[in-house]
């Protein structure tokens, strides 16, 4: 459970690290799956060449999205009572989970995310009631590109045009004077509100690094966004994962880690 504290961080701030939350098998399990998605050849890389459309040759942003539907391991990340806690004190109860993707960087190549806001996208009223929780899946530095924030950006809008550096993404240009890199030793977290400005910066390392973010919504805001999931996580209409998976989900985290290292 979060403290008093950690929560008015995050209320008062719109983002709250939490170092360690995920242990050192859970990261070699998640290792492993995003091994396995880039042996299936399933990452796209989104980078251009300055123009929105061409594919850049030279540098790599590798998305993957949704997971849910290509991972029994990453289906039931979201349903972990460590999620579903922190999750409901900071965005309130009950909440969905809206989206799940995971972004890699490359060594030497990787290039990053630019700064926006999640709300350029979802456009729901109070923005402090939709979370992301991104996961470093690898030590996150300044060196290969960690996430950075604007503490308190979540109470200003700023303009978003589209992105000339990838293939679908918008961008906007917040007083980067203001900006927080948070660096993670993998298995911790940033949780960080729609409203919060954050980006990625380049991987200039030897060794690649990647991120894999799930998207909270408290429920009395579905009706403001018209896409993406809607796994009902808490509340009355949470059935465990079966009304959307026709499986029982929720409690098979810890089996689901075990399964994935018995294969690696």
């Amino acid at each position: 459970m979060l403290n008093a504290e950690k929560v008015e961080q995050f209320r008062t701030l719109g983002y709250l690290a939490l170092p360690h939350f995920f242990t050192t098998r859970e990261v070699a399990a998640l290792q492993a799956e995003i091994a396995r998605f880039q042996r299936e050849g399933r990452l796209r890389n989104v980078a251009t060449d300055g123009d929105g459309k061409t594919h850049s040759t030279s540098r790599a942003n590798l998305q993957l999205i949704p997971l849910f539907d290509k991972s029994t391991l990453l289906r039931a990340l979201p349903f972990e009572e460590r999620v579903t806690q922190a999750v409901g004190q900071l965005i309130g109860e009950p909440f969905i989970l809206h989206l799940d993707q995971m972004f890699l960087k490359p060594a030497r190549q990787g290039t990053g995310t630019s700064w926006h806001q999640d709300n350029a996208y979802f456009k729901i009223a109070d923005t402090l009631k939709g979370t992301a929780m991104w996961i470093a899946a690898h030590d996150a530095t300044l060196a290969n590109g960690t996430l950075s924030v604007i503490p308190g950006s979540f109470k200003e809008e700023y303009f978003h045009g589209r992105d000339p550096d990838s293939d679908h993404h918008i961008r906007c240009y917040p007083p980067e004077e203001r900006a927080l890199p948070i660096e993670l030793a993998a298995g911790g977290v940033v949780f960080f509100c729609y409203g919060t400005a954050h980006c990625t910066g380049a991987n200039n390392t030897d060794r690649q690094r990647a991120g894999i973010a799930f998207h909270f919504l408290r429920t009395d805001h579905i009706p403001e966004v018209a896409r993406f999931q809607r796994t009902h996580l808490s509340g009355p209409e949470a059935t465990g994962g079966e009304k959307e998976y026709g499986t029982k989900v929720a409690g098979t985290w810890e089996r689901e880690v075990e399964q994935v290292l018995a294969q690696v």
